[in-house]
């Protein structure tokens, strides 16, 4: 087999957070600031560290606007949904016997919070969030973490993300990149593959 491990992004690729996340930053900068910022010109936070967004946003006081943010998301976490098709392709991974990990932008709390109620978190054997590397996405830090801890051979892993700093986080690891199109907002993203559904993943590595 070409690839061993089997590396997926959260956000976009595995669960559907975009609403959760670009309704309850509004509400989070809305509170902070007084300012009423459309969505759509929120989309930028998705697949950076909550922090790195706070800061392009020219938050002052980050730690209090990410436990706000927290707070915010919980109201909407029944918008939060596991994308369909990824349950069984997690299935056939695993008896394909394929290792499969998560590289993220959130913290090990936001992983907590966010993921760990999505039923599928016993799937994945090495996670590595944000509170793991001095540097994120797209800085290689996040994958190079993940092939050190898995003690795996970079040519034997592939990603899999939605974003532009994923695909970016695999070029700079050396590491092949997929993208997760059924998630992403950008069809242009430079990949090795493009996987227009979760099951279309397995002709590509099989």
């Amino acid at each position: 087999m070409k690839y061993k491990h089997i590396v997926f992004d959260i956000d976009g690729t595995l669960i559907d957070t975009e609403y959760a996340i670009l309704h309850s930053l509004q509400e989070t900068i809305r509170v902070l600031s007084g300012r009423a910022i459309p969505c759509s010109e929120l989309t930028f936070a998705l697949g950076i560290t909550g922090i790195d967004a706070l800061k392009k946003l020219g938050i002052k006081n980050i730690s209090y606007a990410i436990e706000l943010w927290d707070k915010n998301m919980c109201k909407y976490a029944d918008n939060i949904k596991v994308f369909d098709g990824i349950n069984g392709l997690l299935k056939n991974l695993l008896s394909l016997d394929y290792e499969m990990g998560i590289v993220t932008s959130k913290t090990r709390e936001e992983f907590t919070h966010d993921f760990c109620q999505s039923g599928i978190s016993h799937y994945f054997k090495t996670i590595i969030c944000a509170d793991d590397t001095p540097e994120h996405k797209p800085n290689a830090a996040p994958l190079l973490k993940y092939v050190e801890l898995s003690k795996t051979d970079h040519r034997k892993a592939l990603y899999i993300g939605d974003s532009k700093y994923d695909s970016k986080c695999a070029e700079n690891a050396g590491i092949d990149f997929a993208l997760a199109v059924w998630g992403s907002h950008n069809k242009h993203v430079k990949a090795d593959y493009y996987i227009e559904r979760p099951a279309d993943l397995l002709s590509v590595i099989t």
